[in-house]
């Protein structure tokens, strides 16, 4: 029995067995034997894909009750743990988890791409990381592009492709350095204010100086007009959300409105998934009205034009949601960046240098490819500070997984590949694989953007087969790999080039002070031990030449 015809036999069985019971009229003894056969049929497959399933090794549980559960939430530990499993029992190995149930880890290259190359219909997200997907982003109830499968999945990322193409990013980047130079002109005001010192404390995570006006002005606005970037220059989430849906409420004029009072409670026990759902239904609608009546410009690629034309009104106003959240947590690289400048002056005077040798105001061409160290600098930033730590699968059918090079199972054997049954939960360790000493070096857990311009022979080719960008983890990979990390790279590098040209950076404790991963919907950085919590000051004061 091959793996296609097993895949089907134990419904055939049950459906045979309910045939004998219901509707075949055979005598007892008959029906007896029948019944005798189809049991053994059942518990023959059952054996065969017992036999087929790989035994894979992994750590002994420390409990029935909550497993590794527990200890795997600790970030500090997890990357070097994880590390040290595969190491001990080989690049697939069991992790045990609640209630005896075990998950499969892959650290093996060959077998991770394996995994992504079938993403959205052999292996899908389980209901439970579904749940925990839902309860992670503050309970706003949706689905979209984020978790859909299958073709659903592939049309609507279709659908919003063009808005996040590289000739659309190229267009907006201006958009990226107005509101870079905006933040440098409210640094500016505070630090005049301060003339003792000529230096001002602001904490990075009070200003999002990136993505919270630029994100989604870029996306959503067809006609980005100057008027939005002459708002008061306080940057904070509501100013880049009214951006998102088109229409200020009057909030830029200082008026009230629901908006505010949303973006403002965002992360907080508040609950706004209601209020949010229905301003963004508002927009799309509205946005829907101004193409019927010709206000709107024909062609319009914004993702909210290109929302509302090609997806249902539940998946746009989904779609509308998941945009609007992702630009909000965007927030958090920019803000590790400023962290790791601060901390590595030397690396933040090179950078400097760098970008006050090229000039002005570089093109989005410019930032992709002639501003080496902003590039290197910008990929050890996401390395090392991924947004998203892990990603788990359920298999949909059985599968057997190639491996890199052979790996000894827990009968002692060596095998090539591990065959694992339908339903097998798989994790993915996004952030470890790109912290691992197995891929990055000894100094991997280390900031250190020359490695960028260096090649490793022995690390080098165990990510090689990692397809990700720059043979990094933190976009994922597959058909769900990030699809506005053109936009959230040249942002980032945009604002990053305005603010290190323009400000020095220093830690308000010392450059020695630690900084951890605060919790939160997305890990952000903060102080240890700060009088805030959830803090990260530091002192900012003007470049002189």
């Amino acid at each position: 029995m091959d793996l296609f015809q097993s895949k089907h036999c134990g419904r055939d069985i049950w459906l045979a067995f309910k045939d004998i019971f219901l509707v075949s009229p055979l005598a007892g003894s008959a029906t007896l034997i029948s019944a005798l056969v189809l049991v053994s049929l059942y518990l023959l497959q059952i054996y065969r894909r017992k036999q087929r399933t790989t035994p894979i090794r992994g750590p002994r549980s420390p409990g029935w009750v909550f497993g590794f559960a527990k200890t795997v939430l600790d970030s500090t530990t997890t990357t070097e743990l994880y590390e040290r499993w595969a190491s001990e029992y080989g690049p697939v190995y069991k992790v045990p988890g609640v209630f005896g149930q075990s998950k499969i880890m892959l650290w093996d290259p060959k077998a991770i791409s394996h995994l992504f190359a079938r993403d959205t219909w052999l292996y899908n997200h389980s209901p439970f990381s579904k749940t925990a997907l839902q309860t992670m982003i503050c309970r706003f109830i949706f689905l979209g592009v984020l978790w859909a499968e299958g073709e659903s999945h592939k049309r609507q990322r279709k659908a919003l492709n063009p808005a996040l193409s590289a000739a659309a990013i190229r267009n907006l980047t201006s958009v990226f350095h107005d509101a870079a130079h905006k933040t440098a002109i409210a640094w500016d005001s505070e630090i005049e204010s301060n003339q003792r010192t000529h230096c001002a404390v602001i904490d990075v995570q009070q200003w999002h100086i990136m993505q919270d006006e630029s994100h989604l002005v870029c996306i959503f606005i067809p006609f980005y007009q100057a008027g939005v970037l002459s708002a008061p220059c306080h940057i904070d989430s509501t100013v880049w959300v009214l951006a998102v849906l088109s229409h200020d409420f009057g909030t830029l004029d200082g008026n009230d409105s629901e908006v505010a009072h949303i973006l403002n409670v965002f992360g907080s026990s508040i609950d706004v998934s209601n209020n949010l759902l229905k301003i963004c239904q508002e927009m799309l609608s509205r946005t829907r009205k101004e193409k019927e009546t010709g206000g709107a410009v024909q062609g319009d690629k914004s993702c909210l034009g290109l929302l509302s034309r090609d997806l249902t009104s539940e998946e746009a106003t989904d779609g509308a949601r998941i945009l609007l959240l992702a630009g909000f947590e965007t927030t958090a690289v920019p803000q590790w960046a400023l962290v790791e400048l601060a901390r590595n002056p030397d690396v933040q005077t090179k950078l400097r240098d760098e970008c006050l040798e090229f000039g002005p105001t570089p093109s989005y061409d410019d930032l992709t490819n002639k501003l080496p160290y902003l590039d290197a600098v910008a990929n050890e930033v996401l390395r090392l500070h991924a947004s998203i730590k892990e990603i788990m699968r359920s298999a949909m059918q059985e599968d057997v997984i190639p491996l890199s090079k052979p790996m000894r199972t827990a009968a002692g054997s060596f095998t090539e590949s591990v065959c694992i049954p339908k339903g097998t939960m798989i994790i993915v360790p996004l952030a470890a694989l790109d912290c691992s000493v197995s891929m990055w070096g000894p100094d991997a857990k280390v900031f250190k953007p020359s490695r960028w311009f260096e090649r490793d022979e022995g690390t080098y080719e165990a990510r090689e087969a990692l397809h990700g960008y720059r043979h990094l983890m933190t976009f994922s990979s597959g058909a769900r790999m990030c699809l506005g990390r053109l936009f959230a790279l040249t942002e980032f590098k945009a604002v990053l080039f305005v603010l290190v040209r323009t400000f020095v950076f220093e830690m308000v404790d010392g450059p020695g002070v630690q900084i951890v991963e605060g919790l939160g919907t997305l890990p952000r950085p903060e102080v240890v031990g700060g009088a805030e919590s959830g803090s990260v000051p530091l002192w900012v004061r003007r470049y002189e030449v």
